[in-house]
This record gives structure tokens, C-alpha cells and sequence, in this order.
């Protein structure tokens, strides 16, 4: 999925950011695996902690209160676009596991992939079943999956 989302933002002349924080660098990885994605990829911001979401992103304290949440992870794929200079924006926040988190169970997370030259974002929650690994992995897997929608269905 990464060198579909690849391949659109080179066509497109499109650049990356990412804001991760269940992901913790994750989806920015798989995407530097791709051949030519240095061409894409401008950079990404690990904001695990929450005072990072506020002090790198930008985001207001008081969103913070509840970080696993559609609002949150909008306002990260928006500050993405803005911090790191780039045109689509990737991001994750969630719960990894083992413990609940902020009233969310383990293996529940909110994806969201902003679009800025049309302004337009969008968001998915998800929640599956599995170990820290494989709730990651599925995260980032999945807003790869989620951009590659996005600029699908803008095209």
C-alpha cells in the first residue's frame, strides 16, 4: 500500500508529513521503504507524549484532555501539513495496549489524512484485536491505506 500512496503523490507532485503517536514513527518508515520516496516524503513528528502534541504540533491543552479521539488526530494530520511543509498529512493516535487509555480500550485507534491544498480531511476509527505489534502495524498500514483513498477519490 505504501508504494501505491507513493506512486499518487509522485504523479500528483505531492508531498508527506506525518504526526504519529500510536504509531511512533512507524508509518513514516514504511514509507521511506519505498523506492523514490524521498521525492514524497518530507518528514514526520513522533508526538507519543502528550505535551509534545501541544508544544510541537500546536495543538490546544485543552483538546489534550481526551487524546484518543477523532478531534485530536484531525488537528495532528492538520498540523503535519503545516509544521513539516507538506501538501497530505498522515495521522495516528490510540491504544497499543496492553491498558486502557483515556476511557479507550487496547487496540482501539483513530486514523486521520488531511489534504491541504482542498482543505479536506478525513477520519476513520478502528478497533481490532492483538498484541502492541500488530496494533501498530495496523494503524500504520491502515492510514497509508486511508490516503491512498483520499487522493483516489480527489482525482
Amino acid at each position: 500500500m505504501q508504494n501505491d500512496l507513493i506512486a499518487l503523490c509522485t504523479s500528483r507532485g505531492l508531498t508527506i508529513g506525518t504526526a504519529e503517536s500510536l504509531t511512533a514513527g512507524l508509518v513514516a518508515s514504511k514509507l521511506a521503504e519505498v523506492p523514490g520516496a524521498s521525492a514524497v516524503l518530507r518528514g514526520g513528528v513522533v508526538a507519543y507524549a502528550t505535551d509534545i502534541k501541544h508544544s510541537v504540533l500546536g495543538l490546544a491543552e485543552s483538546l489534550l484532555e481526551h487524546v484518543v479521539s477523532e478531534a485530536v488526530v484531525t488537528q495532528m494530520a492538520i498540523s503535519a501539513t503545516r509544521v513539516l511543509g507538506a501538501d497530505i498529512g498522515l495521522a495516528t493516535t490510540g491504544v497499543a495496549g496492553p491498558d486502557p487509555l483515556d476511557g479507550q480500550p487496547p487496540g482501539s485507534f483513530w486514523l486521520a489524512v488531511h489534504h491541504a491544498p482542498s482543505h479536506t480531511t478525513v477520519t476513520k476509527y478502528v478497533q481490532v484485536q492483538g498484541d502492541r505489534g500488530q496494533v501498530r502495524d495496523l494503524a500504520a498500514s491502515s492510514v497509508i491505506a486511508l490516503g491512498c483513498e483520499l487522493l483516489t477519490t480527489l482525482s
